[in-house]
């Protein structure tokens, strides 16, 4: 099949990488999904065909689009928002509506929100101003309000995210951040012709549409899942022989639940697990089932992977995520907090005046995160800053103590938060899931954990409160601790 004429003027990575792959691989598979299969000629000709139904809907390069659709529809969608220079915002369908109004406000008004694009048949083939009228209409709207330059043209993402109370932020990532996450993660865990990436995070997510880069970038072939199931996960390992897999650790308990014990295939390189602390009872079951587990660290504004510990064996221990990937500098504030500073580093976070560098400190991004860098750059995570909890005058991380929780036998899943005390400040409290009894939990405690960090209330749920990713919801958890009446089961110690 004949592509499209490509769109003149700068080429976004997306564009590059479809071009390319179409000239010197138009057969390879590019992208499986429940709404259909492309070959790389195939997705190239539909890229250039959707970027020109943007432009007859009277978007312009420097624009910005807003769309909540189902996976598949995204990942179509972030092709055709290349091919016209617009930067593309995804949205969850199921939150869409209640986050709309703040993330209009954080964009200053200036976000347009659109149905997800039509099949590739009923694409306008041609019907579009030029690229040279767009650019002229962009600095137009530079002269009258001040905000676009014809440098707004390289914003390709905006990933909404959300900070420790909840509060939505939209990350501004431009095609240097993509160019370089892509090709630092490809370098990391080699992914080349041939390859397929299974995808089964959120698209609307920086993990799941992450992938759709690194494919393009490595003429892969994107299987997408719309949706996590253990079973279509399985199947899918062993039908389609899959290279990479990326999970969070929810679904990879989910999937050797699935497994019951068998081994993953050969094809199988690499299993990068991000998104959420790792637990080492977890980390031991799956390396006794032989899964290539790659312990990883990143984040929306480090355009997904910023850290990934390929092939972890048994000495690995709870937050260890290897070195910074290529192009990345790290440092450790006063606080413990981790500082990151490098090419895919975001340009900002969004704000009316669309200024870029809000949320850095001189080019470097404070993230969230307590961490560790060694000698030898070795990474390790202790948590997150806003997290911690202070009982009885002693700093404690929930992570260290789930880690210890978690290795009791009986216990499948766990997490501590805490509730306010007036003796211990911060009284903690674990929440458990699993057949493990509450007193020899409690016990085990004592035999582990000092008085400071053992938990003073022992709660019993069916399951932990998780978001679409599988992150637990650590306000949930204050909430359900702050009832208590709620769990099953309740020991106070």
């Amino acid at each position: 099949m004949k592509s499209a004429a490509p769109l003149p003027g700068r080429r976004s990575p997306f564009v590059r990488w479809l071009q390319a792959n179409e000239g010197q691989h138009p057969a390879a598979l590019a992208l499986l999904s429940p709404r259909g299969e492309w070959r790389y000629d195939e997705l190239a000709s539909l890229a250039a065909r959707g970027g020109r139904y943007l432009h007859a809907q009277g978007l312009a390069a420097g624009d910005a689009v807003a769309i909540a659709a189902a996976g598949s529809e995204l990942a179509l969608a972030a092709m055709a928002c290349a091919a016209a220079r617009v930067a593309f915002l995804p949205l969850d369908p199921l939150l869409a509506e209640a986050a709309w109004p703040r993330l209009q406000a954080l964009a200053g008004g200036r976000l347009q929100r659109l149905s997800p694009l039509p099949d590739g048949a009923d694409l306008v083939p041609a019907a579009c101003p030029p690229l040279a009228a767009a650019r002229e209409r962009t600095q137009l709207t530079a002269a009258t309000d001040g905000r676009f330059t014809d440098a707004a043209t390289d914003l390709a993402l905006l990933i909404a995210s959300s900070g420790s109370e909840g509060a939505p932020k939209l990350v501004m990532l431009s095609e240097a951040n993509i160019d370089a996450a892509a090709a630092a993660s490809n370098e990391r865990l080699p992914l080349h012709l041939g390859d397929v990436w299974l995808a089964c995070l959120p698209m609307h997510h920086i993990g799941g549409i992450a992938i759709l880069g690194r494919c393009l970038r490595a003429a892969a072939t994107l299987l997408l899942h719309e949706g996590f199931s253990a079973a279509a996960v399985w199947e899918d390992l062993h039908a389609r022989r899959v290279t990479h897999l990326s999970l969070v650790p929810a679904m990879l308990a989910r999937l050797l639940d699935a497994a019951q014990g068998a081994p993953p295939p050969s094809s199988l390189r690499h299993a990068l697990i991000g998104g959420a602390a790792l637990s080492r009872p977890l980390f031991e079951r799956a390396l006794a089932s032989g899964w290539p587990i790659c312990p990883s660290w990143g984040m929306s504004e480090s355009t997904a992977q910023a850290a990934t510990l390929p092939g972890a064996d048994g000495d690995w221990q709870v937050g260890e995520v290897g070195h910074l990937l290529s192009g990345l500098q790290a440092r450790v504030a006063a606080d413990g907090r981790l500082y990151l500073r490098g090419a895919q580093v975001m340009a900002g976070y969004l704000n009316p005046a669309w200024r870029r560098g809000d949320g850095l400190d001189d080019g470097w991004l404070p993230t969230g995160d307590l961490g560790q860098v060694d000698a030898d750059g070795r990474v390790t995570i202790l948590g997150r800053a806003d997290d911690m909890l202070i009982s009885g005058g002693v700093n404690v991380h929930p992570i260290e103590v789930e880690s210890c929780l978690a290795a009791c036998p009986g216990v499948v899943d766990v997490a501590v938060t805490a509730v306010l005390d007036p003796v211990w400040g911060d009284l903690l409290v674990a929440l458990v899931v699993g057949p493990a009894a509450l007193g020899a939990l409690h016990d085990w405690s004592r035999q582990h954990l000092v008085a400071a960090k053992r938990p003073r209330r022992l709660l019993r749920l069916e399951a932990l409160p998780r978001n679409a990713i599988g992150k637990v919801d650590r306000r949930g958890l204050r909430v359900l601790a702050q009832a208590g009446a709620c769990a099953h089961e309740c020991l106070n110690v």
